[in-house]
């Protein structure tokens, strides 16, 4: 049986310890080795300084911390650690050493080995500016020499915005500037709200640079990072108030996107049992990734065709097409007389390509539409918004693409939380881009679905491991959360549908029958829903709906939305944190009845499902339309006002 941990993290461990730091005016976290959210005041200047170790394949490789050494007093700090980097051929090992000062000079060095030697993309430092920095002022001092004037970008700069980098200064309030100094390697800075991190990332070893690059055993690597804030006044991080979402007054609807789900990549037909379940969730489509140059195809789509059908789903097909396309969309056009499915829309690209050419859309309208008239034609990325951002865009298709997964570059909690608000500024980012073709976000996971920019074959994984492809939060109160932000925010875009994991199995919201492959690592219940399942239900129920507009006030704490249809007003919320939290839910309406899933609930959610649906939970009055509540850690609640 899972226990509290795992069905609150999906892992039976505990959140990272964080410890907090002062350097003068600058407070700051230390959590594993990274320097977190350096605030002066209520101003976050920088979000994250750390240490990344980058296969060949840009995968992270983990670091172990030993030797902490720590000296904190109430304005300044030194702390001192030995870090070891070990996976397969992979070993490097560092020092590092991070020292704060009364007036606010923040230093971090790492004196670097590698052990072994080996391929990598990337070692040494990565700096984190804040999302919130867009359209600041800066400086940059370049390692060649001249100083350049600028500005960080407000729309999301498809290259790299700075190079050849050797120091960079932003102005974090009117006359306040944040200077860095980068020393031991050539920096650059990359708009990471390209993968929906909120965030621009400066980093070591340029891109233009040959990759992946031999280190060889013996290698000292030697960098250091130097903040500082000249004339800071003093400034201490501000106590958090109670997180609040507010309905709009007047709150003006627009229609529900479509929201539909995958179908489950283990091959397995659902069972009827599943087929229950998800009837609850009432998707709008099921998506079918078919290689029609490739065997087997012709029954994935039948299957999948006979699974839309139980669900009252419509199909939304993903072809991934090779050279001999026109041939291939041929034979897939020969099927639509036996087709007893609606198609909602076709996604069309090509193996060989990250975004979609022109040629292969012309050729799928070609062959498709006079089977399927009407029926739209969607193409872009099959991966992530940075294919669509550096063109050519697929103005050419009548719907536009992207898929959205939170872990490119950071893997931890708080990371993926930061990425929801970025989910909505990338959609409105694609629609600017498109000249207003309507967007579609196809699929939303927690985990890429293949590595977009491999150098070389992916291993398999260990014996005992989880698949690359899967994420143990798919199972937990923080899956369930970071779903529900993740809908907070692609239903207050302009997207027009949106795909969310597959159905059954670990990356989708009902474990099969059989259970997990590897229990060890992903701790669910055979033939269980996981949390997640029930935001989705709860959004269902309303579909054919509208959204109205809200706002929270502190979206990296509390997420919600707010839904209307057939006289029933329905808010969804989240809590973002792993805290305990205080909540302000402003709606307008004297009472609601509160259903939550959290610590307390979930095992009960997840054996007796529509049980818990069929819970209208408990009334609470909200005295002056404010409805307050504490919430437990990443626990979700569902509200019908009355």
């Amino acid at each position: 049986m899972p226990s509290e941990r795992v069905w609150t993290y999906g892992r039976d461990q505990d959140a990272p310890a964080r410890t907090e730091l002062q350097a003068g005016p600058l407070a700051l976290l230390l959590e594993r080795g990274e320097l977190l959210s350096i605030q002066l005041g209520e101003r976050e200047v920088v979000r994250r300084i750390y240490v990344a170790v980058r296969d060949r394949n840009w995968g992270t490789v983990p670091p172990v911390f030993t030797n902490v050494r720590q000296e904190i007093g109430p304005e300044t700090f030194r702390i001192s650690f030995d870090v070891d980097h070990r996976e397969r051929e992979i070993h490097f090992t560092w020092k590092g050493v991070v020292s704060g000062e009364r007036d606010g000079t923040i230093r971090y060095t790492m004196d670097g080995e590698a052990r072994t030697t080996f391929l990598r993309n990337r070692i040494g430092f990565c700096v984190l500016h804040p999302d919130a920095s867009a359209g600041a002022r800066c400086r940059i001092v370049h390692a060649s020499g001249p100083v350049e004037e600028s500005r960080l970008p407000e729309a999301i700069s498809p290259y790299q915005p700075f190079k050849d980098i050797r120091a960079i200064a932003h102005e974090v309030a009117p006359g306040q500037w944040a200077e860095l100094l980068l020393e031991g390697e050539v920096f650059e800075m990359e708009d990471q709200r390209n993968w929906t991190d909120a965030s621009f990332k400066t980093y070591c070893t340029p891109l233009r640079l040959p990759f992946p690059a031999e280190i060889a055993a013996g290698t000292r690597v030697q960098q250091s990072v130097t903040l500082r804030i000249p004339g800071a006044p003093a400034a201490r991080r501000p106590a958090p108030r109670a997180a609040t979402y507010v309905l709009s007054s007047g709150a003006a609807h627009r229609p529900l996107p479509s929201i539909g789900l995958g179908v489950a990549s283990h091959g397995a037909a659902l069972s009827g049992r599943e087929v229950e379940l998800l009837r609850a969730v009432r998707p709008s489509h099921l998506r079918v990734d078919l290689a029609p140059g490739e065997a087997g195809w012709e029954g994935a789509l039948h299957r999948a065709e006979g699974e839309a059908i139980a669900l009252g789903a419509a199909l939304e097909i993903a072809l991934v097409l090779s050279d001999a396309a026109a041939d291939e969309l041929r034979a897939v056009a020969r099927l639509a007389p036996a087709l007893r499915c609606e198609v909602v829309r076709w996604l069309v690209f090509h193996a060989r390509e990250l975004a979609t050419s022109e040629r292969w859309v012309s050729l799928a309208r070609e062959a498709l539409s006079p089977a399927w008239p009407g029926v739209p034609v969607a193409a872009g990325a099959r991966a992530y918004f940075t294919e669509l951002n550096r063109g050519p865009l697929p103005t050419f298709a009548d719907q536009v693409v992207f898929s959205v997964n939170p872990q490119i570059h950071a893997f931890d909690d708080a990371s993926l939380v930061e990425t929801l608000r970025m989910q909505r500024l990338t959609v409105e980012n694609a629609s600017r881009l498109s000249g207003g073709k309507p967007i579609v976000v196809s699929p939303v996971t927690l985990k890429p679905r293949f590595n977009a920019v491999a150098t070389g074959p992916v291993p398999p994984p260990a014996p005992g491991e989880l698949p690359d492809q899967v994420d143990p939060r798919q199972m937990s109160l923080f899956g369930a959360a970071w779903t529900l932000g993740s809908l907070a925010n692609i239903l207050a875009s302009v997207a027009v549908s949106a795909t969310y994991y597959e159905t059954t199995g670990w990356r989708g919201l009902v474990e099969t029958a059989a259970g997990s492959p590897v229990p060890e690592r992903f701790a669910s219940l055979p033939g269980c829903p996981f949390p997640l399942f029930h935001v989705l239900a709860d959004l269902g129920e309303l579909r054919g709906g509208t959204v109205l507009a809200g706002e929270s006030r502190a979206p990296l704490r509390l997420e919600a939305f707010t839904l209307e249809a057939d006289g029933k007003l329905r808010t969804l919320a989240a809590n973002l944190t792993d805290q305990p939290a205080p909540a302000v839910i402003e709606a307008g309406r004297g009472a609601g009845w509160v259903r939550v899933l959290g610590r307390t609930s979930v095992e009960r959610a997840c054996r007796e499902p529509l049980r818990f649906r069929a819970e209208r939970g408990q009334r609470v009055a909200a005295p002056g339309g404010q409805l307050r509540l504490e919430l437990e850690p990443y626990a979700t609640l569902r509200i019908d006002w009355e």
